[in-house]
């Protein structure tokens, strides 16, 4: 089976260009409101081709820094081609659920928790990072409930099906009618749920009809 960093580093084109597409650098600009404030020093575990990366270091300003984090080397690659003109942001490759950094002040989580097959330890750990006072903010998509968004629920999940490293054709077929989307939803979940376990002044907001929510808090 292909593991996770062969597979997003074969699709890093693909995979930019939905992290890029049109209506979500709306969410994108919310998850580093929600994250960091000036000054701070942020972390995102899981910054892929860096889409995030601009709007958090606009947020923090000069006199604070962002360090993103990946495993994959080609999504790495256009995040720093991405970031090359910004002086407060450096690019590092790492596995996010062994942190590279001894602390910081914020964490941010895009899309990146339901590929942990203990998503609630590893955000334990990330708010063990910042500390008491630090931030952490998970942005993650599930199928939805929202009235206007169940009838998309099945191309949703196909959608999830065709993201899947291992996943076959045939999985994306028979996902609309099924629970493939099962063990991302349960890890999205344990993730939110620790967090919520371990912070407070916490926000949660949804978007795209209620498919992406963005959870954040401050640690305890």
């Amino acid at each position: 089976m292909m593991g996770v960093a062969e597979f997003y580093g074969r699709w890093a084109a693909l995979y930019d260009r939905i992290a890029t597409a049109p209506g979500v650098a709306r969410w994108r600009r919310a998850a580093a409101e929600a994250a960091a404030d000036s000054g701070d020093t942020v972390v995102e575990m899981g910054c892929g081709t860096g889409a995030n990366l601009p709007y958090l270091a606009e947020r923090v300003g000069s006199e604070g820094s962002v360090v993103g984090v990946d495993i994959t080397g080609p999504l790495l690659d256009r995040a720093r081609e991405r970031v090359v003109a910004l002086d407060n942001v450096s690019i590092v490759q790492a596995d996010a659920t062994c942190p590279p950094l001894a602390e910081a002040d914020a964490v941010l989580g895009t899309f990146v928790c339901g590929l942990f097959e203990d998503a609630a330890a590893v955000v334990d750990d990330w708010c063990d990072l910042v500390g008491s006072g630090g931030r952490v903010a998970l942005m993650d998509a599930t199928a939805t409930e929202t009235f206007l968004g169940r009838p998309l629920n099945p191309l949703f999940r196909a959608f999830v099906a065709a993201g899947a490293p291992g996943s076959t054709p045939g999985d994306v077929l028979r996902a609309p009618f099924g629970g493939f989307d099962g063990p991302l939803t349960r890890r999205v979940e344990a993730s939110r749920t620790a967090l919520a376990a371990r912070t407070d002044d916490r926000r949660y907001e949804t978007f795209a009809a209620g498919f992406v929510g963005l959870l954040s808090g401050r640690v305890r």
